[in-house]
């Protein structure tokens, strides 16, 4: 059955984290979570983009109640800070939705020296969620929401170079990513089972929509983004998905929710099949320690 975001309960009381807030399907996910009653906390990189996001959220709800936290999750001094002040002004957490991301930009690394798009997309999120861990756990009905891509498909995970050493690919290193953060979100939810926890970790990907994310495309593709609004996912339909495993009452651990149409790339949010790569529980746990050795952060071991 479609979720319906008019059927959605409502938020009062509940907070929600959304990384890369301020634009796209962030921002439509911050705003529709704000108009259900909820608070939001906006956490991004740019500051000036962020005050414009909550203005604008603000505008359409002004009883919102809308902060900001800076967060470049490509930099785990800004990832730790971040959860630092977050633990340290908060008991609780209700939902944390892991969204920002980047596309197929030229080779770079981070300051920590990983590949771009392992470490904002996937690294840095691995790191926040086990910072905010606690703060959820003490939050009945908590939820981790991990957005992963169609792109999980273009993988698989390169164990032996997740940094593009020998040969960048920024396609396969983008598909790399979003399948990291496929499997994270799943052996998550196997960790959180095990441990007992009542937090639960859940999966959405937007199918194909016309959002900023495609600023590194060529030409060409960046000029047709606009048009592929009329054809696939406006920013708003594109975030169905992931309000629908952050609201969802029928949602469960582990499930992962993306749209319906063909080839999941537009359509209403519903729960959809991945790759066997993803769901597989050795990728889950050599994925699990190589980015506890990568980012010197351990938890559910």
């Amino acid at each position: 059955m479609a979720f319906d975001l008019n059927q959605a309960p409502h938020q009062t009381g509940r907070t929600a984290l959304v990384t890369g807030a301020n634009i796209g399907l962030g921002y439509e996910t911050a705003k529709a979570f704000a108009g259900l009653g909820g608070s939001v906390i906006l956490a991004c990189r740019n500051a000036d983009k962020a005050r414009a996001a909550r203005d604008s959220i603000l505008e359409a709800h002004p009883q919102a109640q809308v902060s900001i936290e800076a967060l470049d999750l490509s930099d785990l001094a800004s990832v730790r800070a971040c959860g630092a002040r977050i633990a340290e002004s908060r008991q609780t957490l209700d939902l944390l939705l892991n969204n920002a991301g980047i596309m197929m930009p030229p080779y770079s690394l981070s300051k920590d020296g990983f590949e771009s798009q392992m470490a904002a997309n996937y690294l840095g999120h691995f790191v926040l969620t086990g910072l905010l861990l606690p703060l959820l756990n003490a939050t009945p009905g908590a939820r981790v929401v991990t957005l992963s891509s169609l792109a999980h498909r273009w993988g698989p995970i390169r164990f032996d170079d997740p940094h593009f050493q020998r040969g960048y690919d920024k396609r396969r290193a983008y598909g790399q990513s979003k399948l990291a953060c496929l499997v994270f979100a799943f052996e998550l939810h196997r960790r959180l089972t095990a441990s007992g926890a009542s937090t639960i970790s859940v999966a959405a990907h937007p199918g194909v929509a016309a959002t900023n994310l495609g600023q590194h495309l060529p030409n060409l593709a960046r000029w047709l983004m606009p048009a592929a609004g009329l054809i696939f996912n406006s920013a708003s339909e594109g975030a169905l998905p992931s309000l629908y495993a952050a609201l969802g009452q029928d949602i469960v651990g582990g499930d992962y929710c993306g749209p319906g149409g063909l080839g999941q790339m537009r359509g209403p949010a519903i729960k959809v099949g991945s790759s066997r790569t993803a769901r597989d529980p050795e990728q889950g746990r050599r994925l699990w320690e190589l980015s506890e050795s990568l980012t010197g952060l351990r938890y559910l071991d």
